[in-house]
């Protein structure tokens, strides 16, 4: 079974970087589509940031992350990355990466991915 596990959050200045990785193990991720959601403090609801397709490599934003985030997929190491830059504080977040289980493309939303990571969190403030 897919497992996912998400590294690299931390606390940045608002304009500063990051990379995360979302890391997998149980099967090989090139199979799936991966996606990146994040949720804020307080919110309940997990946002669309960005995916990357299995079938065939494309990748989508959500439009407060387009020109600032790249995802891209290393399938050598089992390994997706997302590069956020110029981060800003509406950035502040726990940041997961998820797969659905099936047709390795991306969904709009949380509802039809079934594997998880644990998160891992982004403090953009100064």
């Amino acid at each position: 079974q897919l497992q996912l596990v998400e590294s690299g959050g931390g606390l940045v200045q608002p304009g500063g970087s990051l990379r995360l990785s979302c890391t997998a193990s149980g099967a090989a991720l090139e199979n799936y589509a991966i996606a990146w959601f994040r949720q804020a403090p307080g919110k309940t609801k997990r946002e669309d940031v960005a995916c990357t397709a299995a079938v065939d490599d494309t990748t989508t934003y959500v439009d407060s992350t387009k020109g600032r985030f790249t995802i891209s997929r290393d399938n050598a190491k089992n390994t997706v990355y997302l590069e956020m830059n110029s981060l800003k504080p509406e950035d502040t977040a726990v940041y997961y990466c998820a797969a659905p289980l099936g047709r390795g493309v991306c969904y709009v939303g949380p509802r039809l991915y079934d594997f998880w990571g644990q998160g891992t969190r982004v403090t953009v403030s100064s």
